[in-house]
């Protein structure tokens, strides 16, 4: 039986690089599963307000589910192997705040 996940579409874009310069525009699209609904995370954490930065929190959960998620999807690959004990660690903690 496959797992339901909930399908995603994200659009980055790049408004400004670091000189102040605006061009050439950059933009990435993609499409993605993810076992979780992130917009529930993401206002989670913004109420928590983990960072006292409401748009910190949501960055954070962003790039904690995309990342967790490919993890997840290659757990027995070896780039993960001694980070997946801390990493579990870190995610309970995480749900107990």
């Amino acid at each position: 039986m496959e797992k339901k996940t909930y399908k995603y579409h994200l659009v980055l874009t790049l408004q400004q690089y670091a000189n102040g310069q605006t061009e050439p525009p950059k933009a990435l699209a993609l499409n993605f599963d993810n076992h979780d609904e992130i917009f529930g995370i993401i206002e989670r954490l913004r109420e928590k307000d983990p960072f006292n930065n409401p748009a910190q929190a949501a960055e954070f959960a962003l790039g904690l589910k995309l990342f967790s998620e490919v993890m997840l999807k290659n757990r027995d690959h070896a780039l993960f192997e001694e980070l997946r004990p801390a990493f579990g660690n870190f995610m309970k903690r995480l749900k107990s705040l």
